[in-house]
């Protein structure tokens, strides 16, 4: 039997490697490529990627993981080989139920959607991207209809990312957090004049905030020399491997938090990748537990920590060297309020904690619809905008502002959008077990010391790569299940502080 896992092992890795390849193209298309480079780089993605998928669907791959499945239990559920098993044996019953044309075909498609999305939100054009959306729609549907659901194709995608989480669970999580957040909103815009957030609008040089969010992933324990951070329309991490985990982030000249906490985000997520065991590369096991675990760590770092009093007393000297002059005379506190300053906006990533799982409550809205054929992409604008008026009381401007500010939809990926509601909340209920372990943070934050809040992640979390599914992977770390209340109880006592309510 060893002989056969070694065997797996090698043609699982043989796999990876084609994977990672491709990943270094995608990333390159976001960051360096031409635009001119569209057509020949999708037809490369796709070529990879079917060969990939021939590769690891092999009728002798899926024969090697069935004789070996129950051996590898039987060496115990916490070892390598059962987790491993375990995790190959998910990807494979999936993946073999997709004809290799079909990979060839959806890759293919999404390069092409990458470049028409990234100049149709550059021009604020929906027309440009519709005809590129209408048929990543229809294959993600195809896609649903190989996997197999019950109720709603919604079931199938967001399986991809969120084992054994359905639709059916979504919806009332998701009524429960609104009901919670709407008695705060309503206190917040009852108190809105007591907040500015001034100081972080006016000029700020963008080469200036490069080197400052160099400087800040760096200080929280991003490896730059197994990573580097560059610049892209949408902010975006990728794993080459564990020693190549490249982030990016976008700057705005006359906003300084886009560039901030995009950064401290995605450095989130590096975090995580570069935190998995080395003898997980080129494994089923060298990923996250589940999107929404990856998102957990990302909200950390750019919530809690980033968003936190004691972070704004660290970085403000800081943001004194890298902007002579513009934050002379702002105290922490006022850096503090600045930073959490809550209010209607458009755009999902630069939202504030209270209203952030608003956006992801319209998206998961408009894809459920899109999915179950319930709405047209042709009118799928009117649609954004008439629910951000009613979550929001804004209507967008250009299409820029709505629906086409997320990259998301161009990535093929559908049934995604929820994971970062997940991850909001199990980052609330990371905070109070990693807190009652360490005897709290804001001392550690306060004087830099985030290799201590690091190493307890590492840890409890980022050790176990994808050995376990998420919710026996939280049981092993907060010995907590998802949870809304944490989260509710977070931001209450959080912005009822900050504008004393």
């Amino acid at each position: 039997m060893r002989d056969k896992f070694n065997l797996l092992k090698k043609k699982y890795s043989e796999v990876a490697d084609i994977s990672s390849a491709t990943s270094l193209l995608h990333w390159d298309q976001q960051v360096y490529m031409p635009s001119g480079g569209t057509a020949a780089r999708a037809r490369a993605t796709s070529a990879l990627e079917e060969l990939a998928h021939r590769k690891f669907t092999a009728p002798e791959t899926g024969k090697l993981i069935a004789d070996l499945y129950d051996w590898a239990q039987s060496l115990g559920h916490d070892s390598f080989e059962a987790s491993y098993l375990r995790a190959v044996k998910r990807d494979y019953d999936k993946a073999a139920k997709l004809p290799p044309a079909f990979v060839a075909e959806f890759s293919k498609t999404v390069s092409e959607a990458l470049g028409a999305w990234t100049k149709a939100r550059a021009d604020s054009d929906f027309s440009a991207f519709s005809p590129y959306l209408s048929k990543i729609l229809d294959l993600n549907i195809r896609k649903a209809e190989i996997f197999g659901f019950e109720k709603s194709p919604y079931d199938a995608l967001l399986d991809i990312y969120e084992p054994g989480v359905k639709k059916e669970h979504i919806e009332p999580l998701f009524k429960k957090l609104a009901d919670g957040l709407k008695p705060i909103i309503k206190n917040i815009n009852a108190n809105s004049d007591r907040v500015s957030g001034d100081c972080l609008r006016g000029v700020f040089d963008e080469d200036a905030q490069l080197r400052l969010t160099g400087e800040i992933i760096k200080d929280l324990g991003y490896d730059l020399s197994r990573g580097r951070q560059d610049r892209s329309a949408h902010p975006f991490t990728v794993g080459v491997s564990i020693n190549d985990v490249r982030i990016t982030t976008r700057t705005q000249k006359e906003y300084l938090p886009a560039a901030i906490y995009g950064s401290i985000h995605e450095c989130g997520h590096a975090l995580y990748a570069q935190g998995v065991p080395p003898e997980f590369e080129s494994t089923p096991l060298c990923d996250g537990a589940s999107l929404g675990v990856h998102e957990s760590q990302s909200r950390f770092w750019e919530n809690i920590v980033g968003r936190s009093l004691s972070f704004s007393k660290w970085v403000l000297p800081k943001y004194r060297a890298h902007f002579p002059g513009k934050f002379d005379h702002i105290s922490p506190e006022d850096l503090y309020k600045a930073v959490n300053k809550s209010a209607p906006s458009f755009i999902r990533v630069e939202a504030d904690e209270v209203t952030y799982n608003l956006h992801i409550m319209l998206r998961f809205e408009i894809e459920t619809l899109l999915l179950e054929r319930r709405l047209k992409v042709a009118d799928a604008p009117e649609f954004w905008n008439a629910r951000m008026k009613d979550y929001f009381g804004l209507t967008p401007r250009k299409a820029s502002d709505g629906i086409l500010q997320d990259i998301h939809w161009s990535l093929g990926s559908m049934g995604y959008f929820p994971t970062y509601t997940l991850g909001n909340l199990l980052s609330a209920q990371i905070h109070n077990k990693l807190s009652a372990e360490l005897g709290g943070m804001d001392a550690l934050i306060e004087k830099g010391d985030f290799h201590t809040i690091l190493g307890w992640l590492r840890a409890k979390i980022h050790t176990h790569g994808r050995k376990y599914l998420p919710d026996e992977l939280m049981k092993k770390a907060i010995n907590d299940e998802l949870r809304v209340e944490p989260f509710l109880d977070y931001i209450k006592s959080k912005y009822s502080g900050i504008y004393k309510f």
